[in-house]
């Protein structure tokens, strides 16, 4: 498949993408946290996908060879966890299942900041998705995590990217007002959503799930972090011009999700290149 060059030819792509996954029903096995399990189940089946929520170290070697992604989410985590997830890591690596971290909470202690490095040198992660403070921290470059939530970003997020996308071989996308998405060279800036993500629990981890399904059918990863968000960012924009608050909010977020089509996202997708850093990190 061709790489796609324009803005226009990446949101279709995303529409294909959507497509593909409701035809597929591609597996998403997570490891993710005791707060937003039941959402991102129920998420994943909204857009298409199947949900498997398995974490006993016993049985994830033979779950993930049943996946077409595997979500690493440590927001609940326990010694236990991470070595069940390095394990899945390690089999999902083995067979070519795109593996997509999110690294709740990183920088707020040093046991999570540690757990989510493991994870990061360990494997061979595809997607690396989170907030601004959370990747500042797994990169070095600064940010600061107050409980699961960050507080101070980093300054240059296009640089920060890049960077750490060079580093590890993955994709990186950092969400906020707009999400960069880069894989080493691309850059991606989404522009969907809407603040009332912000008014509920979870939306980061909805995120994750999102690129995740994405990733089960798109080979390219940059295409698939950045469709991800936008199907999901679109569907935000749509439940928000219906909602009262943030409870009748979450549940047309899960409806419009559900109704979008194909056609909606590649037209709805805000979407634009952005010019990377150079090798060295400068412009």
């Amino acid at each position: 498949m061709n790489e796609p060059k324009t803005a226009a030819e990446l949101a279709e792509r995303f529409g294909e993408a959507l497509r593909r996954i409701r035809e597929t029903r591609p597996l998403i096995h997570h490891m993710t946290n005791y707060v937003v399990m039941n959402d991102t189940a129920n998420l994943t089946l909204h857009v298409g996908a199947l949900p498997v929520m398995a974490h006993a170290a016993e049985e994830v070697e033979e779950m993930v060879g049943l996946a077409g992604a595997l979500v690493l989410n440590p927001g609940t985590l326990s010694p236990d966890w991470v070595e069940a997830m390095l394990k899945a890591g390690r089999r999902a690596n083995e067979l070519g299942v795109p593996v997509v971290l999110d690294p709740v909470g990183a920088g707020a202690t040093r046991f999570r900041t540690d757990s989510n490095l493991r994870l990061l040198d360990q494997l061979k992660v595809a997607v690396i998705r989170g907030n601004s403070g959370e990747i500042g921290a797994v990169s070095g470059a600064g940010g600061v995590v107050r409980g699961v939530e960050s507080v101070e970003g980093v300054a240059d997020p296009v640089a920060v990217a890049v960077g750490l996308a060079r580093e590890h071989g993955a994709v990186v996308a950092i969400t906020g007002r707009r999400d960069v998405v880069a894989d080493g060279h691309r850059v991606v800036g989404v522009d969907n959503g809407h603040e009332r993500l912000t008014t509920i629990t979870g939306t980061g981890c909805m995120a994750t799930t999102m690129v995740a399904a994405f990733a089960a059918v798109e080979p390219d990863h940059l295409v698939a972090a950045a469709g991800g968000l936008a199907c999901f960012g679109l569907a935000a924009e749509q439940a928000a011009a219906e909602a009262k608050g943030p409870a009748s909010f979450k549940v047309a977020l899960f409806d419009r999700l559900f109704g979008l089509t194909p056609e909606e996202l590649a037209e709805g997708a805000r979407v634009v290149w952005l010019e990377p850093p150079g090798p060295g990190g400068e412009d």
